[in-house]
């Protein structure tokens, strides 16, 4: 696992907190332990990569909670929810919540493990989606209107000369923008325009035209 990878793990007993720690630190991955979820929340802010793994039952705010917040906050990290005997439903509940797994306690170490493999991997695929995203709507910014107006008719299948007759400008024009379209979104193809213009969201204007 990479280097820069960081567990979080969250639970109200200190025992447990510890032994997770440990199981981690010892096969090469960085934790940082939390005895609640409000204390994990203060240091949210700092915090870019990794994944977390939380107690479904704690005082205060439980995992649940916790997993309904990052919702609302939009926080992509993934959660691993940790149950105790018979607390399938609510284990079941945190799945629907957002919850990439859950382990019921007492788990096997290498189940753990791989669970908190997985998703970390997941969590590094997100971070580069959102980098790529970042880069791909900086591009989107130096279009001009006009520029813009014709992405938008491209990406929603229409042919040149349709967009010329929609803008009311000569097809020639139409090829012109198109070709500063694809410089300045470094764009080889029209597939990978298209491709660029669904990372964005930008596809979903294209396509109610």
């Amino acid at each position: 696992m990479a280097a820069d990878a960081v567990v979080h793990v969250i639970d109200d007993d200190e025992a447990v907190r510890q032994s997770i720690a440990f199981l981690l630190q010892t096969s090469g991955v960085a934790a940082c332990t939390y005895e609640s979820a409000s204390a994990f929340l203060d240091t949210l802010p700092t915090i870019e990569f990794g994944c977390i793994i939380t107690d479904v039952r704690m005082p205060g705010i439980s995992g649940i909670d916790l997993l309904r917040r990052l919702g609302e906050m939009r926080i992509k990290m993934p959660v691993i929810v940790i149950t105790g005997h018979g607390d399938v439903p609510l284990a079941v509940e945190a799945m629907k919540v957002g919850a990439v797994d859950f382990l019921e306690k007492p788990f096997d170490d290498e189940l753990l493990l791989g669970s908190v493999r997985s998703a970390l991997d997941r969590s590094r695929e997100s971070a580069c989606q959102d980098a790529e995203r970042m880069e791909l709507l900086a591009r989107l910014s130096t279009l001009t209107t006009r520029e813009r107006e014709v992405l938008e008719g491209l990406i929603a299948g229409k042919p040149n000369k349709v967009i010329a007759f929609d803008l009311a400008i000569s097809p020639r024009t139409v090829e012109i923008y198109r070709a500063n379209v694809m410089t300045k979104m470094a764009a080889a193809s029209l597939s990978e325009l298209v491709r660029m213009a669904l990372v964005t969201g930008v596809m979903k204007s294209g396509t109610s035209g």
